[in-house]
């Protein structure tokens, strides 16, 4: 185990009192590992002990402590996830966009074919129908309280792959449903495998990235889930028009086969704990148990208590602790949960516009998704350029020290002063993205109500996507900057808050809009994005360090 010399970690141990320190380099017998080294707990008045387990490892302990703390080889160990090429970080990356990506097509993608899905189960409910589509994020909401934490005991890639295979098949079994019931139970055990990257991805990116180099990545990432149910829609209005809807699953799940099998072979474990862990089981696999000289090997992160029902017990627990006890959680999370509520609104509700009010068949009025795409993609690019660069600036001028409350600024500016809390140059992310979802809301409602051409309810619904994207992108990267260890348990009690939001909203929204129109209906939800999402940026970026120093998870 070759560890850096001037590595220091501090450690608590019963029994022990202390610090972690570093062994002097030592030569072994194989080449390649001429230097060596690693943690160990000293002790007052005790002599130190080493020993060789045979395989170049030169390991070192106490004569009373007998533990032996297992961690990386120095801060250049290549077997650390942050150590990676540029290249290997970006394919993984990629990898886990795809699976954040196919998931939420299928989550809308029977939208525009739930016509058809009507007609063959003897639908006649508004509600029942867009029950059809929401469940499937119902699902979204419980399975990440699990799955994130599972992640952080067995491992990012494990767990996010075999929810995958879950996924796979509930949403290829999705295509024989028989009967309505059928059809929503299967949809919701699809769901539940298909939330997996939707608070894993977020940790795998916090494992490999620095944050200085974090936000273009977590850019891609976050777009990933956006865009996906605009694309769904889209394909799935030509295939229920040229088709069948049962196609509408079984061509996703070419697709997601497709994504499984290189995440098979290309997606690597990047969590420190599980790594390290593994680390520590080869050299005990190594050692002469009667000859050791400790009785106890573990890593960095481990504590006293290393009991499967513990490790369990605290894991499955933390998305509720953070929710409960993190103000930042909260508030970020009813924030996004009014923004996914939204996104969901918007694509179940967008073909009664353009077939109802514009009488367009069911293929082209599918081809209006692409207007909220491009509000998606266009605004996710233009943060995803200026992110880390306006990070970096405001990490110099704060005297090369970073903070996560940097990532809520998304354009240049030379004028300094706002490092002292001013709010006077509007130039954080949130600020233009908390504008835009209500000023798009009002231009879809009011041009739809009037009947005016089709192009300006589309420039509506681009600025909203262009307004949830933004603020969608903040909120990840900084709960990742806040929590990075345990960014997969907080991304997932924000994921559940928000996944529900994304169940109900299509549900209530029929009867809204029959009420009062659209022009109204989004009139109420343009003021209520102002009332939530703009005094956001404000809070965090003025009181934001004063939570993070209170809290007992963030850094």
């Amino acid at each position: 185990m070759r560890m850096s010399t001037t590595n220091q970690i501090s450690a608590s141990v019963s029994d022990v009192e202390g610090t972690l320190g570093a062994v002097s380099p030592a030569p072994t017998l194989q080449g390649d590992h001429a230097s060596k080294s690693v943690h160990h707990i000293p002790e007052q008045s005790h002599s130190q002990k080493s020993y060789n387990t045979g395989d170049g490892e030169l390991l070192a302990t106490t004569n009373n402590a007998d533990v032996l703390i297992v961690d990386w080889d120095g801060p250049d160990d290549p077997q650390n996830p942050k150590n990676w090429s540029y290249r290997r970080k970006w394919a993984a990356t990629i990898i886990i966009s795809s699976f954040t990506f196919i998931s939420p097509v299928s989550s809308s993608m029977i939208a525009p074919a739930t016509g058809q899905v009507a007609s063959a189960f003897g639908i006649d409910n508004d509600v029942m129908l867009a029950l059809t589509t929401s469940i499937f994020v119902l699902a979204y909401a419980m399975g990440p309280l699990f799955l994130g934490p599972l992640s952080e005991i067995y491992g990012r890639s494990r767990v996010l792959q075999l929810a995958n295979l879950w996924y796979l098949v509930w949403n290829l079994v999705c295509g024989f449903a028989q009967s309505e019931s059928q059809l929503l139970v299967f949809r919701f055990l699809a769901g539940l495998g298909g939330s997996a990257p939707l608070s894993i991805g977020g940790g795998f990116l916090g494992d490999c990235w620095e944050p200085d180099q974090r936000g273009r990545a977590v850019a891609i990432y976050s777009l990933a889930p956006l865009m996906g149910p605009v694309v769904g829609p889209i394909t799935g209005a030509w295939i229920a028009q040229y088709s069948t809807w049962r196609w509408v699953f079984w061509s996703t799940c070419i697709v997601d086969a497709v994504i499984q099998i290189i995440g098979m072979f290309a997606l690597q474990e990047t969590y420190a704990p599980v790594l390290l862990e593994r680390k520590a089981e080869r050299i005990r696999r190594s050692m002469d148990a009667e000859k050791a000289p400790y009785r106890e090997i573990r890593t960095v992160f481990e504590g006293q208590d290393r009991s499967w029902q513990a490790i369990m017990a605290k894991s499955l627990s933390r998305p509720f602790v953070l929710f409960a006890h993190e103000p930042i959680v909260q508030l970020l999370g009813v924030y996004m949960a009014y923004l996914y509520g939204t996104l969901y609104l918007f694509l179940t509700t967008m073909p009664s516009i353009f077939q109802g009010t514009y009488h367009q068949s069911v293929g082209i009025s599918g081809l209006h998704y692409a207007a909220l795409g491009i509000g998606l993609s266009a605004a996710s690019q233009l943060n995803a350029r200026t992110m880390d660069k306006v990070y970096m600036y405001l990490k110099g001028k704060n005297g090369g020290v970073a903070k996560p409350e940097f990532r809520l600024r998304s354009s240049y500016c030379p004028n300094a002063s706002f490092l002292k809390y001013s709010f006077s140059v509007p130039s954080a992310a949130m600020v233009p993205g908390s504008l835009l979802l209500p000023i798009g809301c009002l231009i879809v409602g009011w041009t739809s109500e009037a009947h005016t051409f089709w192009i300006a309810p589309d420039i509506g619904i681009a600025l909203v996507g262009a307004g949830i994207i933004l603020n969608f992108q903040c909120i990840q990267t900084y709960i990742v900057d806040c929590f990075t260890l345990h960014a997969a348990s907080a991304l997932a009690a924000i994921s559940c808050l928000r996944s529900l939001a994304g169940f109900g909203f299509p549900l209530f929204a029929p009867a809204m809009y029959k009420a009062l129109g659209f022009g109204k209906g989004d009139t109420i939800l343009a003021v209520v994005a102002i009332v939530v999402g703009c005094p956001a940026p404000w809070i965090l970026w003025r009181y934001g360090e004063r939570i993070r120093n209170s809290s007992r998870h963030a850094r």
